[in-house]
């Protein structure tokens, strides 16, 4: 019996995407994926520097990521790709599943505090108390000890958690895969590099140590997407968990 040839082809180790470059199917042209990638990266850059006081930071933020997932829909249906091939599919089991989203959690909060313990001090030498943002941050200002305004919000954090999964994991990472598809170790260069757009597009709420912290667990959900079968779901649950532990923490804080 020859079992030489059983190996499942969609199915690939670490170390043979690594080497081999990416496993994202390129089906068209650079000069095409370079002006999706450009509509893409403009829509959701742009429409964030645009602020309607009314509807409030989760308002504001969500008509962004909404904006930028109609385009992103667009352009997939354009080059015949659905969400689904992107990773927003059934998981093959629930128990793998709920594995990869702790396995993220604990990488996340390994990460942060080598960040926090070693290289923060390095970057940010002479930083200051003011140099931080959790002082003047007033994106959730009155959140404190208010359990109606907590539930109003929690849900929205979670639609938010959900579309960047979509935006920055899915469609991102998988478009630049596939634009670096030429270059060894394509894979790397394409995480890598979600991971500081990423980080970058929350600068202007986070702070330049926060964004690097948020890059930092771009740079670890990127991994576990293209490590763990590129299956968004343990994604957007340890992103909802995460995001869901910031409000908790905002909620219990002292006004």
């Amino acid at each position: 019996m020859n079992t030489k040839n059983n190996k499942d082809p969609n199915v690939d180790s670490v170390g043979e995407i690594l080497s081999t470059g990416s496993r994202a199917p390129a089906n068209y042209g650079n000069v095409a994926l370079i002006a999706d990638l450009g509509l893409f990266l403009t829509t959701m850059i742009f429409i964030r520097t645009i602020s309607v006081p009314e509807i409030g930071y989760m308002g504001n933020v969500l008509v962004n990521s909404l904006a930028t997932l109609i385009v992103a829909t667009l352009l997939l249906y354009r080059r015949g790709e659905t969400w689904k091939s992107l990773g927003l599919s059934r998981p093959e089991s629930l128990l793998k599943m709920g594995g990869v989203a702790i396995f993220i959690l604990g990488m996340v909060i390994v990460s942060i505090i080598f960040y926090e313990s070693v290289i923060k001090d390095y970057l940010f030498p002479t930083q200051s108390a003011n140099a931080s943002t959790s002082d003047t941050d007033t994106r959730f200002e009155g959140i404190e000890g208010n359990g109606l305004y907590f539930l109003s919000i929690i849900f929205l954090v979670w639609i938010e958690s959900f579309l960047e999964e979509l935006l920055d994991r899915g469609f991102l990472l998988t478009k630049l895969e596939q634009l670096f598809s030429i270059i060894p170790l394509s894979v790397v260069l394409a995480v890598i590099t979600q991971a500081a757009i990423f980080g970058f597009r929350h600068s202007p709420t986070h702070g330049v140590s926060g964004a690097m912290v948020t890059g930092i667990i771009g740079l670890v959900f990127g991994i576990a997407y293209v490590a763990f079968g590129r299956n968004l779901w343990a994604l957007i649950i340890a992103h909802c968990f995460l995001n869901s532990m910031s409000m908790v923490e905002r909620f219990f804080e002292t006004p």
